[in-house]
């Protein structure tokens, strides 16, 4: 009989642990609801006001927030592929390790978001507002960064291979160690821009202003790609090979 004591002990228990978890996932959409662990694939919630929300280690594939007010909330090491967060406000979201491959971030409010080793390859952040936000270790490769504010953001040891970010404000942004292999800077502020040790093999600075960007070598910008339109910090000298193709595209 003991041993039948002490399992029927462990299923009351795990009963009564599994209980509270499971019956949070069911609790309806609102300002600081806890869906942590919880499976919430195709949500339609665009326009709702979740702001402090707890998505962690979630799974939020195919969803809509679009519009939605998530600002300060939790989403780290959840997954978010192809979810929607146009135009949602995500000041201060958290995105820590998450995995969000084509997710759409367009116009959206990122101002001091934190998306550090989170994997958001070929995602839209085209004309998003992410001013001090941080990208450190991020994997974005293949995404859109097109105007989009990045202004004092760290995207330090990033991979942003051929990432577009024609047209974006990079003022005093960190791309310190980046891989930046192929990626498309036409049009951006650069002023103040750390690219220290950044990896630029054939990345495209036509048409653009990098004479107050700091960090950069004669090395660096013999193997990137330029035009008559490039401007270089004074102690660097013009390849004579510009302008340059992205060989192998």
């Amino acid at each position: 009989m003991k041993p039948f004591c002490r399992a029927g002990g462990a299923v009351l228990m795990l009963t009564v642990l599994a209980g509270p978890a499971m019956a949070k996932c069911s609790d309806a959409p609102g300002p600081g609801v806890d869906w942590s662990g919880c499976s919430k694939a195709r949500l339609f919630l665009a326009n709702e006001n979740l702001a402090g929300s707890v998505f962690s280690r979630s799974l939020l594939t195919l969803s809509d927030f679009a519009a939605s007010s998530l600002a300060g909330a939790r989403l780290d090491e959840t997954e978010v592929s192809r979810t929607r967060f146009e135009s949602a406000d995500l000041t201060k979201a958290d995105f820590t390790k998450a995995l969000g491959w084509r997710a759409n971030f367009g116009r959206a409010v990122l101002t001091g978001a934190m998306f550090d080793t989170a994997d958001m390859s070929r995602s839209n952040f085209a004309q998003v507002k992410a001013a001090g936000a941080s990208f450190r270790k991020a994997e974005l490769n293949r995404s859109d960064f097109s105007g989009a504010d990045l202004t004092g953001a760290n995207l330090s040891k990033a991979e942003l291979a051929r990432v577009v970010f024609q047209n974006a404000q990079l003022t005093g942004v960190d791309l310190s160690y980046s891989n930046l292999s192929r990626a498309r800077f036409a049009g951006a502020d650069m002023t103040g821009a750390n690219l220290t040790r950044a990896y630029l093999y054939l990345t495209q600075f036509a048409g653009t202003d990098l004479s107050g960007a700091t960090g950069l070598t004669q090395q660096q910008i013999d193997i990137a790609c330029g035009d008559a339109q490039t401007q270089l910090p004074a102690e660097l000298a013009r390849p004579q090979h510009w302008p340059c193709s992205e060989e192998g595209d």
